[in-house]
């Protein structure tokens, strides 16, 4: 496996400016309204952005310097004028007019007007959110710092929420939250390309602190150095408690599954050939979201 090394400043700013955009992807986009000090709105996406607390509730995205010219964004000015501005989160319904809004227009265009969005007032800031944004953030700005003031440098832009909205049409039917079928998320990559988070894109890992996993190198040997497995195989694997892993006399009931019934009398005489193909049968049905039947298979392979 070979790889390209790259040590930064090597190479030219836009071109080490588009590996580390591509390798670091997909990125939430923060499509930022706020307002100056002339009350001049602007509007425009950031996908240097993500949420880093939720108790103060706490956003973070960077209007970084122009790699091109090292020219700094109207957005940065705007937020040292007045302190607040408001993070939209954009759906795929809005990304041709989120990426039109990034357009280098003058300082004092309205880009609301200009991407022909809908100027919608704030709670408790002054800058307007964005109408068709299925969520709204409204945030004061707690501290802006530089980390760099020559091309591409980044300006942190540290955020409070003091208001939330969420389009009632995207929440969970029960239970808090935005349900991901119905939010049909966008995020950024590099260039030209976006991702779009649709139902068939969506999947689910078990979240580890819900329990203490075995770890992968308390599996089995036949199971952890197998080469059917892959490396999220042996993870979900992994992800089970001591307690919960099936009994022998689980695992020997288990034989009386019509599938694995089968398999056993097709290749009884060929132990090797039935070890291989029990391996398969537990990986299908490890992929199928039946933990505990691929262990019991898993661990008939062994036997």
């Amino acid at each position: 496996m070979s790889f390209r090394t790259i040590t930064p400043g090597t190479l030219p700013g836009p071109e080490w400016h588009q590996f580390l955009l591509s390798a670091v992807a997909p990125r939430p986009v923060a499509f930022v309204s706020t307002v100056s000090a002339a009350g001049e709105v602007n509007l425009s996406p950031y996908s240097f952005f993500n949420v880093f607390s939720s108790n103060p509730p706490t956003l973070i995205f960077s209007p970084a310097n122009r790699v091109r010219d090292n020219t700094r964004k109207h957005t940065l000015f705007n937020v040292r004028e007045v302190a607040e501005c408001v993070v939209n989160i954009c759906d795929y319904a809005l990304v041709e007019q989120m990426s039109l809004a990034s357009t280098e227009y003058e300082r004092g265009v309205n880009e609301f007007v200009k991407a022909g969005l809908t100027e919608l007032a704030s709670d408790k800031v002054r800058p307007p959110r964005v109408a068709e944004a299925p969520v709204s953030l409204e945030c004061v700005v707690e501290q802006i710092i530089a980390i760099g003031d020559s091309n591409g440098g980044g300006n942190l832009v540290i955020c409070r929420v003091v208001q939330a909205h969420f389009r009632e049409s995207i929440l969970l039917d029960s239970g808090p939250g935005i349900d991901p079928h119905k939010f049909d998320a966008v995020a950024r990559l590099a260039g030209d390309w976006y991702s779009r988070v649709t139902p068939e894109s969506l999947f689910t890992v078990p979240k580890p602190n819900r329990n203490q996993g075995i770890g992968i190198d308390q599996l089995p040997e036949h199971i952890r150095t197998s080469d059917i497995l892959t490396g999220n195989n042996l993870g979900r694997l992994g992800n089970i408690e001591q307690q919960a892993i099936p009994t022998p006399e689980q695992v020997q009931e288990f034989k009386q599954n019509p599938l694995v019934s089968a398999l056993l009398q097709q290749y009884f005489g060929n132990p090797t050939e039935q070890r291989q193909q029990l391996m398969q049968l537990g990986k299908k049905i490890l992929e199928e979201g039946k933990l505990l039947e691929a262990w019991k298979v898993f661990l008939l392979a062994k036997t």
